[in-house]
């Protein structure tokens, strides 16, 4: 099978192309070579009612000692240290996952939803925050 001068001619050309493209003196970044402002990590989007909700950190404290959340979160502003689930003084969780946490559970983690209100959940997720020093 011969291939015909207009098929070389294209095949040379696409070639021609590439290699130009690689060769090229300037290296294109999807990331600027500076950062202004601060740099965040992406949050889990909250889809439950207690994220909308101001959490009163006190009763969450009250409230974290209630429920027995010690036995399985190791806190240090609770003086609890459960080895069940997550560190809370190591995972410093923002305040849209420790309201998903607790509502919807997760792993060994039960849910609270059906023994909380949406306002114990956010004072509980608050009194987390802020013990320490979490994402807000």
């Amino acid at each position: 099978m011969r291939r015909t001068p207009v098929a070389a001619a294209l095949a040379a050309a696409a070639l021609a192309l590439v290699v130009v493209g690689c060769e090229s003196p300037e290296e294109a970044s999807p990331t600027p070579s500076t950062v202004e402002g601060e740099v965040t990590t992406p949050q889990e989007a909250c889809a439950v009612e207690a994220c909308d909700l101001k959490g009163d950190p006190a009763n969450g404290k009250q409230i974290f000692a209630a429920k027995g959340c010690g036995g399985c979160h190791t806190l240090s502003a609770a003086g609890s240290n459960g080895t069940v689930g997550p560190n809370l003084d190591d995972a410093k969780p923002s305040f849209e996952l420790a309201v998903t946490r607790v509502t919807e559970g997760r792993g060994a983690m039960p849910t609270f939803k059906d023994q909380l209100s949406a306002q114990e959940i956010a004072d509980v997720a608050s009194y987390v925050v802020q013990s320490t020093s979490g994402q807000g």
